[in-house]
């Protein structure tokens, strides 16, 4: 099974990942280590994770407040749409259509 970030879910994965390096070094580089982390959970059982609307899975990061939202297209490809802040507003994930 393989897996793709859209657009916007790299872009929300790196700005992330540089609030958080900017908060204390190589907490950054932590914040990507448990987002692959979740990843590697997600391809290991893509369904197992719950459904927030029909076709669309939220994992929950352990150590930070966000969610990795995704999308099983085939039996073969994962999509992230989001790497969204859970503190935000609920559902603001929700515009990620692609």
């Amino acid at each position: 099974m393989s897996y793709r970030f859209t657009t916007e879910a790299s872009e929300d994965l790196h700005e992330a990942a540089d609030f958080y390096e900017s908060r204390r070094s190589g907490l950054g580089a932590e914040f990507a280590v448990e987002v692959g982390i979740g990843i590697a959970r997600i391809l290991d059982a893509p369904r197992r994770w719950p459904e927030e609307e029909p076709g669309i899975h939220k994992y929950r990061l352990d150590r930070f407040p966000y969610g990795l939202f995704y999308r099983v297209p085939d039996v073969r490809t994962v999509v992230i749409i989001a790497v969204f802040d859970l503190r935000r507003k609920p559902g603001g994930w929700r515009r990620r259509t692609d």
